[in-house]
């Protein structure tokens, strides 16, 4: 198959731990052929859907992950499949980004489905799970998350669109910083925020839970560096061995069905104690810790759920 990767500098990804990295890897091992290109370099043509990239052969080497040819411009309707793995911010680039891809639809794979990565973003799907999730408000309105924190006390705030970690802040109940962080976030964003209540669980770790087309095929644990309430490995945590746990697989029973029907084929979802809190389908990581961890071909299981859909 042609392939076709939409992603952030290849030549910046970590071999060991990228997960786009391992799926371009995996795909190659497959027999298929790859080329890279960059969001910026996306367009829609006269009735094209068109990037401007380079063919691209990867190998695991530390400093050089992909050797890549001359820049051309291609037709990507030409293409079996395009990932859509940049990562976020999920601001109107990215959602741009979505409404172009999704008119290859019937013609090219595009995975994650682009439309319902868009509608489905990280933080906000989880909201069609209230029975899973800690209590949560998602509001721009002061005296809203005021409240909020009034009746839970320690809450976390977050960037609705953010990731990686960036933004988040534990408000414990004696904390008197509300009101200036909001000024600060309002004061550069027109986008709400969201506030959960603390969960202090997250100190034994927040468990990162892979699903393949809607099925459960492991788990990571990230345990916060010290002094951090933070467990994304982009801010220091620590990846460690673990396995899934009946509110897990509770969980993943209970959303599974719906990655599945909107053609989420590769998500990762955050899991504190037996609380879900995002489900992320923009681009999730984690494969390469899991395949580590336990054995497990996770790539593989991709390829072959993507190969069975063109089939």
């Amino acid at each position: 198959m042609k392939i076709a990767f939409q992603m952030d500098p290849i030549g910046n990804v970590n071999i060991d731990a990228d997960s786009s990295f391992r799926l371009a890897e995996e795909a190659q091992a497959r027999g298929h052929s790859l080329f890279f290109y960059g969001p910026d370099h996306l367009a829609y043509q006269e009735g094209r859907i068109t990037a401007r990239g380079r063919d691209m052969v990867v190998q695991r080497v530390a400093g050089t992950p992909a050797i890549l040819g001359d820049m051309r411009e291609v037709d990507l309707a030409e293409f079996d499949v395009v990932w859509l793995r940049q990562d976020p911010p999920f601001d109107m680039h990215y959602i741009t980004s979505t409404h172009l891809l999704d008119r290859l639809r019937g013609r090219t794979l595009v995975v994650n489905d682009p439309f319902w990565v868009r509608n489905y973003p990280e933080k906000l799907l989880v909201l069609d799970f209230p029975e899973l999730t800690p209590p949560t408000t998602v509001a721009r309105d002061l005296e809203t998350i005021k409240a909020f924190k009034a009746r839970h006390g320690d809450i976390i705030l977050k960037p609705l669109y953010g990731n990686g970690g960036a933004g988040v802040f534990r408000l414990d109940a004696n904390d008197r910083n509300l009101t200036s962080l909001h000024e600060l976030f309002t004061g550069f964003s027109r986008e709400p925020l969201i506030v959960q209540k603390f969960l202090p669980d997250v100190s034994n770790g927040d468990k990162r839970v892979i699903l393949v087309d809607g099925e459960a095929v492991g788990a990571i644990n990230r345990v916060p560096a010290a002094g951090e309430t933070r467990s994304n490995m982009h801010v220091g945590g620590r990846p460690e061995k673990i396995g899934l746990s009946e509110r897990d697989l509770e969980i993943c029973a209970a959303i599974g069905p719906l990655l599945k029907e909107k053609g989420q084929v590769f998500v990762g979802i955050d899991v504190i104690g037996d609380y879900l809190t995002e489900i992320n389908v923009t681009s999730p990581t984690g494969i390469q810790e899991l395949e580590r961890f336990d054995g497990v071909n996770v790539a593989e299981k991709i390829w072959q759920a993507i190969e069975a859909k063109l089939a």
